[in-house]
C-alpha cells in the first residue's frame, strides 16, 4: 500500500514537473540538485537523443519507494552553477531502494544530490534503471531549474 501511495505521489510530482503550464514557472520545491531544492518550469517532451547529443542531457532520478516521512523529490545530476548542468534537458532514471537499504537504514535518508545517488548505488542500496516508471514523466524532456522563493 505504501509503495502504491509513493508511486502515485511521485507520478503526481513529476507529471506536474513535466507538464506544468509553459507560461507559469513554479518557484516551490520540485526537485533536488547539488544539495539544494529547485523550482521548475515545465516546457516540452523531447525526442530521444542521438549519439551526437546524449551528453547534452542530465540524468533525473525519480525514487519510487522511499519510506522517509519527509518525502523524496526527484534528484538531478547537476543544477545551475554546476559546470555540468545542461540547462534543464533531462533523461529520466528510476531509482528504487533495495531490501538491503531498508534493513540497513530503517527509514531511508532523503537524497539531495547526485553524489548521494552514487554513494547509495555503490552500497547496493539503490537500483537505477534508465527510463521512467509507468505513468511517470517522459523519458526525455526539457524543464529548466528555478530558484525556490
Amino acid at each position: 500500500m505504501f509503495r502504491i501511495v509513493m508511486l502515485l505521489l511521485g507520478s503526481f510530482l513529476l507529471t506536474t514537473l513535466a507538464y506544468a503550464d509553459p507560461g507559469q514557472p513554479n518557484f516551490m520545491p520540485a526537485l533536488w540538485g547539488d544539495g539544494e531544492v529547485w523550482g521548475t518550469k515545465g516546457t516540452t517532451t523531447l525526442p530521444a537523443p542521438t549519439a551526437n547529443n546524449l551528453q547534452s542531457f542530465d540524468a533525473l532520478y525519480v525514487v519510487t519507494n522511499s519510506n522517509n516521512p519527509e518525502g523524496q523529490l526527484p534528484v538531478s545530476e547537476a543544477a545551475p552553477g554546476n559546470p555540468d548542468y545542461n540547462g534543464g534537458r533531462w533523461f529520466t532514471h528510476t531509482a528504487e531502494w533495495t531490501a538491503a537499504a531498508f534493513m540497513y537504514h530503517g527509514i531511508v535518508p532523503v537524497l539531495t544530490s547526485y553524489e548521494d545517488i552514487q554513494y547509495h548505488e555503490s552500497m547496493g542500496h539503490l537500483v537505477i534503471t534508465q527510463g521512467s516508471f509507468p505513468d511517470g514523466p517522459p523519458v526525455y524532456f526539457q524543464c529548466p531549474l528555478l530558484p525556490v522563493k
